[in-house]
């Protein structure tokens, strides 16, 4: 029975999962390797590279040419708090071509007058973000400064490793925060992927400007391999 490698890639491609397709050139020979299942494939160093750079081409695997074709979920950018940061930060991120949801739970904050063309979610973060879900092509900010929002999202952000994780509020604050975490019972490896005081140290003030160091901080963070190589 012949597999249709390229159905493979589409169920892959809907369930936000990286995969690549490795065709070999001179017969025309496939395989897809998803994300998991990297580590064990003999190509593996290679795959991972390629992965972790987001782009297809022409490769030598045991001296024959193979074509990859790597599919890596778009990147997108899910915020707690409907606040004046956000204002500024959604149309910056969608500039930069990032997909933006704002959720919020009070609807003085979340409407839509203030977030027009923003995939805006006037709901508790307990019941939103099961239905829209978090992975590690998701960075996530939480930006309320109200524990009772805040905390069950960021719970789900770091079972969920996304890339990017970060949070508004001051050392102090942190400090509580981390100490919530802890009784939630996550170990200090987790908590400290948490980026607090949130965004770039640029000395930002205005909410534009915070807004501007935390989504430089984004696209550090999700540069960071390329960057090192």
């Amino acid at each position: 029975m012949k597999i249709d490698h390229l159905a493979l890639l589409n169920e892959e491609r809907a369930a936000r999962r990286a995969a690549v397709l490795v065709t070999r050139l001179g017969d025309g020979a496939q395989r897809l390797v998803r994300e998991a299942e990297i580590d064990a494939d003999p190509a593996a160093e290679i795959l991972r590279a390629h992965l972790r750079k987001g782009k297809s081409g022409i490769v030598a695997i045991d001296g024959a040419e193979h074509f990859l074709t790597v599919q890596v979920p778009p990147v997108r950018i899910v915020i707690i708090g409907a606040v004046h940061i956000s204002q500024a930060f959604a149309p910056m991120a969608k500039l930069a071509g990032f997909d933006c949801t704002i959720i919020d739970p009070r609807t003085a904050f979340a409407s839509p007058e203030r977030f027009p063309d923003v995939t805006l979610l006037d709901e508790w973060p307990d019941d939103a973000l099961p239905r829209i879900g978090l992975d590690a092509y998701t960075a996530f900010v939480a930006l309320t400064h109200d524990p009772k929002i805040d905390d069950p999202a960021l719970n789900a952000a770091l079972t969920a490793q996304c890339f990017y994780i970060g949070a508004l509020g001051s050392k102090k604050t942190h400090a509580r925060r981390v100490d919530r975490l802890r009784e939630g019972g996550f170990e200090e490896a987790a908590i400290g992927r948490i980026h607090a005081p949130i965004g770039l140290d640029i000395g930002a003030v205005s909410p534009a400007e915070i807004a501007v160091s935390i989504l430089g901080e984004i696209i550090a963070t999700l540069r960071s391999d390329r960057r090192r190589s």
